[in-house]
């Protein structure tokens, strides 16, 4: 509950002037928001609209659509006038996301030319004695001045 619903249920009782003093709040702040109430009761309601919009576009793209392709699909098909803040606000707030994809990175480029280095071990990694047999894998080594070798 906010302050001013709190003063509005209380009024009768005690009186705006003093509850506002109590609560510290101005008195012209509470008339404000007793006069915008339909206001905000029709942007509530037209959000609700807009994210069950929302809700269906990204159910028809199973799951995948994000903000910038929901809100072009809902300018061009639905032919709403939407900001993209918005869509994101309501999709927030719905707790819809969409899917992302995350593009592979090739680190390693390997040199077709370049000699193969020698199986030492013959793929038998397994040692009878301890420190007999040490094998790894060294993608890279800093050399210095940004290289690597």
């Amino acid at each position: 509950m906010n302050r001013f619903q709190c003063v509005a249920d209380l009024r009768a009782e005690h009186g705006v002037k003093r509850l506002c003093q109590v609560l510290g709040i101005a008195r012209s702040s509470f008339y404000y928001w007793q006069a915008t109430a339909l206001a905000r009761a029709a942007r509530q309601a037209a959000d609700e609209k807009l994210t069950a919009k929302i809700a269906a576009v990204h159910a028809a793209s199973d799951g995948t659509y994000g903000v910038p392709r929901v809100t072009a699909e809902l300018r061009e098909t639905g032919g709403e006038s939407v900001n993209h803040k918005k869509v994101a606000r309501l999709m927030k707030t719905a707790s819809i996301a969409g899917f992302r994809l995350r593009r592979k990175r090739r680190t390693t480029v390997a040199d077709p030319a370049a000699a193969k280095a020698p199986d030492l071990i013959g793929r038998d990694f397994t040692a009878t004695q301890v420190n007999t047999k040490y094998v790894g894998d060294i993608t890279y080594l800093p050399v210095g001045g940004g290289k690597f070798c």
